[in-house]
């Protein structure tokens, strides 16, 4: 859904460990060279998209996204990453 917005080259999503709901959406953002975009207006593009409880609790901004040979995105070096943090 992200990919879709005019500002983005590219998204991805993992599910990150949440406190009360036990997984939380977590979303990857690369946008596109020289656009600019803040958390909040990608928040705002969800609200006639997704349902409240689909919304992402993070929104990353990156410069790119780690990729196999072929161009898939490693979810599962995301979440190592992310599961680095949290130790």
């Amino acid at each position: 859904m992200f990919f879709e917005h005019p500002k983005v080259m590219e998204a991805t999503v993992i599910g990150i460990p949440h406190p009360k709901r036990g997984e939380a959406v977590k979303v990857f953002v690369v946008l596109k060279e020289g656009q600019t975009a803040t958390t909040e207006e990608l928040l705002k593009y969800c609200e006639d998209k997704l349902a409240k409880y689909k919304w992402p609790t993070e929104i990353e901004f990156r410069k790119d996204l780690p990729k196999t040979n072929v161009g898939k995105v490693l979810k599962k070096d995301l979440r190592a990453m992310e599961q680095e943090k949290t130790e």
